[in-house]
Formats: structure tokens, C-alpha cells, sequence
């Protein structure tokens, strides 16, 4: 069952009251996104129940928008399923307008299952599913986690049709399990050093189990393209029964595994959140959460456009059809202006892209109380003490003197904690995010930002429970004022 509401059921009991009180109901909404959310295909699909639910209406990518936007409107469309745009028209928009959008990416690192998913040697009678590491993860700390399957599923509906549907199985069929202590030098306790294809192969199974299946040689058969011989029958038996469909049926996948542990709250007072793939799902949720709510109160007033969007491929450089190196985001302008505007006037698409701005949104590094020399001292963010500027002279970050600014006015204005600065030290390497992408690709101005975090990149990560409010906060005062805030500023 898909859907935020199917989880009412599990999840834990509201923790104790504390400082922290007024940010728990919704953190603990944001919790119910991560744990919904365990690929980009899933959180593109939570995503989109909270956008049709609030009156979102999809748009067809292969149908002009002309005719179909107007004022006061709301939409969303997907690309591959796992990239999402949503986006609301001003009730005062005119065309040549500016667009004011927040990206944010749907990836985490993660292992997904190779396409061909059977190991073609069983090691004293064990069988392991063959996964390939995504991103730079972590993977330490994917040893000895208890693993579940999730992605999307190519099936063959009895017409020849292929469907394409979601698939989560929610408990623990895989495990990397570490090697005892016993059974290693003091040199590889001290270094322990990961060969990714050898040592992360998860064990699904063991031979005894497998016999009770009566399946000798872990074949589904052939079928017409030698797809299902490749895979292993104890992962598609198990894809097949929690979408309650025949084997047979399945046709081909995109897999990858995830911790089954659910989110939870951490910390003498509950002020911080303990969740996989905080980074970037947070971002996610607070840009989600902060259209919903600005559309709800503020639209009617607004002249411009507020548009949020979700790129898959972050983690791996983000060249792909739904990276931030792809045109989606200046389809999107240009479409969106020309469904209001004159065909073919091209100043009218000059006009939205130099009124324009990207606020990109991804996790930030949080100050480590036992590595604390690995931050800039005058540039180390603190949890729940509000969003984080990245800045890099190196453009490794897409923030600059304006564009820092803007984003310190519109915190100022609106009464909002002032925003903390993160600046790498010049000995450390730097990482990137989609900001720099995005104003190479479509010449519009950005900001990098994030909330502060630690555990970057582990299979669990934390941040501070008030961040979430302080980040959505954030983006809708940004929804709301960066206008006028932008227009203040001379040339």
C-alpha cells in the first residue's frame, strides 16, 4: 500500500514533550516521507499523492501547454518516474514573470541489484544477490543492516502490455553480514578495507531453504530472451508475492536495496532525527511541504511562478534525461512562458530567466563534536540552528556575493534565525551539488543551501528536528518575498 496515510498505523508514539514540542508534528510528517520514500520512483510517487491531494493536476509531456494553464493554477509533471517538477501559477502572474524555483535531488547512494541479479557461484551453500554500490556511500555501514528491496517492476499485463508498478518489500530478505573479529588481523581491524564486488554481495538465502522451494538450479527459465535465467528465482518469487502477481509476468526491473529501520527521533529531548537518506530526501519533503503551504495562503498575490523540482542522478554527477544536467528545468520556463505568451516570442523566455532563481537545496555538513578540526572554524554549522549557504570560490557551489545575499534579506525580513555559512577548508576537498549544473545549463542565478547534517553518505544520517521547520520557513518566505527582495537590489 502506497501513501503517507498507510504508515498511521505503524508508526511510534509521539515522544515525550520537550524544547523541542512545537517541531515534532512535523518532523514526524517528514519521517513518514523518508520511510515512504526508499528510491527516487517511491518518492516521486509519495510526492505525487500529497500534490493530487491538495489539487495538483498532471500535465502530459507529449500535449501542448497552451490552453491548459492559467492563473491560480496548480500542476506537476514527472520524467522516468523518479524526476518530479510541480509548480503553481500567480493569481497576478504575467507573462515574462519570473520563476522562483527550489531543486532539490530523489537519490541517495545506495546498492542496487545488478541486471543480473543471480551470483553465478554459490559459496558453501549460500546465495547472494549480485548489487553494484551507487554513489559514494559509506558502505561500512551497510554491514550487518537488516535489508529490504525496493524500485520499479516491468510487467506484462495479459493484453502484451507493459506496465510499469512499484514494488517495497518492507522486510528483511537481504544481509551483508561482517566478518568476526576473530577472523581478522589486527591490520584489517585496523584498516577495514571494503572490495566492493566481494565483499557487499548480500546473502538472500541458504541451500536448505532454497530445497524447500524444490528449485535445483535457480532458474526461472529462459523465456524468450534469456532475461529470467540471469536472475535469481528466490528474489523474483519474493518481487512476485508482494505484488501478488504470477512470475511469469515480470519482464525486467531497476532495483536497489534499502534499511528497513524506520526513521526515528534521537537525543535526550528528541532534537534530532536518526533516517536513511536524510540527504536529500529532507530537501525533498521541505520544498514539497513549503509549495503546499504557499499555494494554500499566498497564491492569489503572487506574480510570479513558484515551481519546485526533483532531480534523480545527484549522486552520480547528474549527466542523464533527469539530472540536473538535463533541460528540465528550461523546458519547463519556456514551455510554462510560451503557454501564456505570444508563439515564438523569445524575449518573453529572456525575460523569465533573468527575473528567475534557483534556491538549490541539498544537506549540508554539520560541525562533528569528534572531528571538529575538519571544519573552517569561522564556517561550522551547528543542527537546529537554522539552514546553512554554501560557498566555494571554486564554483564547486553556485552561491555568490548576490545570491547570498538574497537569500540573508529575505531571513531578515521575514524574522527568521539568520542563515549560517559553510566554507571548506582549503586543505579538504570539496563536494558539489546540482546549483553550479543548473546556472551552466540554463544561465539562471542560484544559491546553494542546505540543512546541517552528520553521517553524510551513511546508511543512517542525522540532523536536527528543528531544521525541517527552519527550513520550510525559509522557502515559503522565499516563495513570498523573494521578489520584492530581488527587486530592491540596484542593476
Amino acid at each position: 500500500m502506497n501513501g503517507i496515510a498507510a504508515l498511521s498505523t505503524t508508526t511510534p508514539p509521539m515522544p515525550p514533550l520537550s524544547s523541542m514540542a512545537e517541531h515534532l508534528p512535523l518532523a514526524r510528517r517528514a519521517m513518514d516521507f523518508i520511510d515512504h520514500s526508499p528510491d527516487p520512483f517511491h518518492c516521486v510517487q509519495t510526492s505525487i499523492e500529497r500534490l493530487s491531494s491538495a489539487g495538483f493536476v498532471e500535465l502530459q509531456q507529449d500535449q501542448p501547454y497552451k490552453g491548459k494553464l492559467q492563473a491560480g493554477g496548480k500542476y506537476y509533471f514527472t520524467k522516468n518516474k523518479s524526476a518530479l517538477v510541480a509548480f503553481a501559477v500567480g493569481g497576478k502572474y504575467h507573462p515574462g514573470n519570473g520563476f522562483k524555483i527550489i531543486g532539490s535531488h530523489s537519490d541517495s547512494p545506495n546498492l542496487k541489484i545488478k541486471p543480473r541479479s543471480k551470483r553465478t557461484s554459490s559459496v558453501a551453500g549460500y546465495h547472494q544477490i549480485g548489487v553494484e554500490c551507487y554513489g559514494g556511500g559509506l558502505w561500512h555501514t551497510w554491514f550487518d543492516r537488516d535489508l529490504g528491496v525496493s524500485g520499479r517492476v516491468l510487467i506484462q499485463e495479459d493484453n502484451g502490455m507493459i506496465s510499469q508498478k512499484l514494488v517495497k518489500i518492507d522486510r528483511p530478505i537481504l544481509r551483508i553480514p561482517n566478518l568476526a573479529i576473530h577472523m581478522q588481523t589486527a591490520k584489517e581491524r585496523d584498516a577495514f578495507e571494503i572490495n566492493k564486488e566481494d565483499h557487499l554481495a548480500p546473502i538472500i538465502s541458504y541451500e536448505a531453504a532454497k530445497a524447500l522451494t524444490g528449485d535445483k538450479n535457480g532458474s526461472d527459465g529462459d523465456g524468450l530472451d534469456g532475461w529470467k535465467s540471469n536472475q535469481n528465482s528466490l528474489l523474483l518469487d519474493a518481487i512476485a508475492s508482494e505484488m501478488d502477481i504470477d512470475v511469469d509476468k515480470i519482464v525486467d526491473f531497476e532495483l536497489n536495496l534499502y534499511d528497513t529501520q524506520r526513521a526515528a527521533f534521537g537525543g535526550a529531548k528528541s532534537e534530532f532525527i536518526h533516517s536513511a537518506r536524510l540527504d536529500n530526501l529532507a530537501s525533498c519533503f521541505m520544498s514539497l511541504e513549503s509549495l503546499l503551504q504557499h499555494v494554500k495562503s499566498d497564491l492569489q498575490d503572487d506574480e510570479g511562478i513558484p515551481l519546485i523540482v526533483m532531480f534523480d542522478h545527484e549522486e552520480v554527477g547528474s549527466v542523464s534525461s533527469v539530472g540536473a544536467g538535463s533541460p528540465i528545468i528550461s523546458e519547463a520556463v519556456q514551455r510554462i512562458s510560451s503557454a501564456f505568451g505570444e508563439e515564438g516570442n523569445s524575449d518573453l523566455l529572456s525575460l523569465a530567466l533573468r527575473k528567475s532563481f534557483v534556491l538549490s537545496s541539498d544537506q549540508a555538513h554539520a560541525i562533528h563534536p569528534n572531528y571538529s578540526s575538519k571544519h573552517e572554524k569561522a564556517h561550522s554549522p551547528k543542527m537546529n540552528h537554522g539552514m546553512v549557504i554554501k560557498t566555494n570560490s571554486s564554483q564547486r557551489y553556485a552561491t555568490n556575493g548576490i545570491s547570498g545575499f538574497i537569500i540573508r534579506e529575505i531571513a531578515r525580513r521575514a524574522g527568521l534565525p539568520p542563515v549560517q555559512e559553510f566554507v571548506v577548508r582549503q586543505d579538504c576537498a570539496c563536494g558539489s551539488t546540482i546549483g553550479p549544473i543548473i546556472s551552466a545549463t540554463t544561465g539562471i542565478r542560484a544559491v546553494d543551501m542546505g540543512c546541517p547534517q552528520l553521517s553524510m553518505h551513511s546508511i543512517r544520517e542525522t540532523m536536527g528536528t528543528a531544521d525541517l521547520s527552519n527550513g520550510i520557513d525559509l522557502f515559503k518566505a522565499y516563495f513570498k518575498l523573494f521578489r520584492d527582495v530581488d527587486s530592491s537590489i540596484m542593476n
